[in-house]
């Protein structure tokens, strides 16, 4: 089995969130945007692993990129809580150790994925949440920043809109279907056959306060293991946590020998749809294979390996 995965090609898989991505939800502008963000950071990831540099390095290199992206709900261009704030959440996983590290509610730490692997290579614990992680992440010389640092215009337009429609009463306004699943993620393989897998995101517009989704919780938002295979997952937060979407996929590979596809598609086809809730999620095994597999409208996404580069925004026929 080892010489097997010597030869796997080094691979990373990206999203950048799943959701309402109807064809004509963006303009052509917005598109070749959001394809130019991907594109780089998929590069920025795949070029730590060409040159031999570990999965979590990898993971972490794109992640950073699309936190300091405005257009993707994670770090910069966060979406807004009910009360007006970013509260950010993010997580980190290593393959080869089944090391961890995670962050929730925090909001003045510049890339909360430098914070969730400072937390795992750095502090005895696996998660840390709001005032402590902040202080973490200035005891750990993290680059700090103030809330406002993470306000968009764009996004805060969106809130104020919210909350009218809240105040007026609309049926569902508070939980816009187009906010609840922004979140970045990236899946890692490596030339030494070990997998990473990391995720970070501004969580559900008008969350309530203090709310966690799956991102920073292990086994939900975020799992490797390279005994099976590593996962980033972007959906219906509450749903993910409920059926620990990443650590099941990974289960199912490990223990039923399924491939990564068919693991994701009985996941988030079944398990997920049934009980009506939807997202997405990121795959890679050991020897290379990868799903991206969502049931949403889109989910952006990208891999490359030594022999694909592709990103996409919509449905399958892409």
């Amino acid at each position: 089995m080892a010489e097997h995965h010597e030869a796997a090609p080094v691979t990373i898989v990206i999203h950048g969130g799943a959701g309402a991505l109807a064809p004509g939800r963006y303009t052509t502008e917005e598109e070749a945007l959001f394809r130019e963000k991907l594109s780089e950071a998929l590069n920025a990831g795949y070029e730590i692993l060409d040159n031999g540099g570990a999965a979590l390095d990898a993971v972490e290199a794109a992640i950073v990129l699309m936190e300091d992206a405005p257009m993707f709900n994670a770090g910069k261009g966060a979406v807004f809580t009910r009360e007006g704030k970013n509260e950010l959440d993010s997580s980190i996983m290593d393959g080869a150790t089944l090391n961890a590290g995670a962050v929730a509610g925090v909001t003045r730490v510049k890339n909360p994925i430098k914070l969730a692997r400072a937390v795992m290579e750095k502090s005895e614990h696996v998660m840390f949440a709001r005032d402590g992680a902040e202080k973490f992440a200035k005891e750990n010389g993290l680059e700090m920043v103030k809330p406002g640092y993470f306000k968009t215009p764009e996004r805060w337009a969106r809130y104020k809109k919210a909350l009218k429609a809240e105040k007026e009463k609309e049926k569902d306004a508070s939980l816009s279907h187009d906010f609840k699943y922004g979140t970045v993620g990236a899946v890692a393989l490596d030339a030494d056959g070990n997998l990473a897998a990391g995720t970070s995101t501004g969580g559900m517009m008008m969350k309530k306060y203090g709310r966690v989704g799956d991102t920073p919780i292990i086994g939900a938002g975020t799992f490797a293991d390279n005994k099976s295979c590593a996962v980033s997952s972007t959906g219906w937060g509450e749903y993910f946590i409920r059926l620990t979407i990443a650590r099941d996929i990974c289960a199912q590979v490990e223990y039923q020998g399924k491939s990564v596809e068919e693991a994701a598609n009985d996941v988030i086809h079944h398990r997920l749809q049934d009980m009506g809730a939807d997202g997405g999620v990121i795959v890679l095994g050991p020897d290379g294979s990868y799903a991206m597999t969502f049931n949403s409208k889109g989910m952006f996404r990208g891999v490359k390996n030594a022999d694909t580069e592709q990103v996409a925004i919509y449905g399958e026929a892409e």
